[in-house]
């Protein structure tokens, strides 16, 4: 079944109740506001009683009324401007601590990031990235500077790291034209998808190089596309994106490449170290 509750509630409507209708009617109308209502306070927006919401949940096909959440959660991600997206931030945080309220949804995302996390994912994208004879990394918007942050911490361990500069669509295709089984493309890419990430995603698999995703969920659209699938849990903060999860796993595979190659590796900054020094790299106290 599909993942968009809007096809979902399309799909039955001919079959919903006047109480249903109702409730259709205001998630279409008023996702970014439903997205984060309890089903008792959606229920008194409605006039309807807290278990008929719940029921309906289970009509569309979800687990329960916080799964049914999140896929409104979803909707609004994907489609609201960033004039909405401060709407519902402010609807969301109200009054209070600011630092306390975003640094403890931050937190959550980790915890949630990690509880969830395809180990096996995640040391197979380890894998692409030791094993490959190139490793191409792209990210585009917003996602650009998780991309920049990886690029940076690899090529201080390997030389064979690529960042494809997100431009236009033909000057992407020129930088990663020669992508083959043996090369491996990091891309991120987070709700609103960028057409250009899907794009590469899928021309190097194609191509038969492996390719690692840094996504939300495995409905985004660039998840079939990828070989090692890894997803991080984002959310709104007001108009961008909160991207501390998939720093955190960017640390995490830097730990671990750093562990597999630790010997190589050290050899490797002593270098370096002669020739920050060599040229005052950094400033000394």
């Amino acid at each position: 079944m599909g993942n968009d509750i809007s096809e979902r509630i399309r799909k039955y409507h001919p079959s919903f109740s006047k109480s249903q209708k109702k409730l259709s009617a205001a998630i279409i109308e008023e996702y970014d506001k439903v997205a984060y209502m309890t089903a008792a306070r959606l229920g008194r927006m409605v006039g309807v009683s807290e278990s008929t919401v719940v029921r309906f949940a289970y009509t569309l096909g979800y687990e329960g009324y916080s799964d049914f959440q999140k896929a409104v959660q979803e909707l609004v991600r994907e489609k609201l401007t960033p004039n909405q997206r401060i709407d519902v931030t402010n609807f969301r945080i109200g009054e209070g601590d600011i630092l306390e309220k975003v640094s403890e949804s931050d937190i959550s995302k980790i915890r949630s990031t990690f509880d969830k996390m395809d180990r096996a994912s995640f040391y197979a994208a380890c894998d692409s990235i030791l094993d490959a004879k190139r490793v191409f990394i792209m990210g585009a918007r917003s996602t650009e500077p998780l991309a920049m942050v990886l690029k940076y911490n690899l090529s201080l361990i390997f030389d064979n790291v690529i960042l494809v500069a997100p431009r236009t669509t033909p000057e992407i295709f020129e930088q990663i034209f020669s992508i083959g089984e043996h090369d491996v493309l990091i891309a991120f890419s987070f709700p609103r998808y960028s057409s250009q990430m899907v794009n590469a995603v899928k021309f190097a698999k194609k191509n038969k190089a492996k390719v690692v995703v840094f996504t939300d969920s495995k409905s985004s659209p660039l998840a079939e596309h990828a070989t090692c699938l890894l997803t991080a849990q984002s959310d709104m903060a007001s108009f961008m994106d909160s991207l501390v999860a998939p720093i955190s796993i960017i640390n995490a595979i830097i730990v671990e490449i750093t562990r597999r190659r630790e010997g190589r590796i050290r050899d490797r900054f002593d270098r370096l170290e002669k020739i920050w020094d060599e040229y005052g790299v950094y400033t000394k106290r």
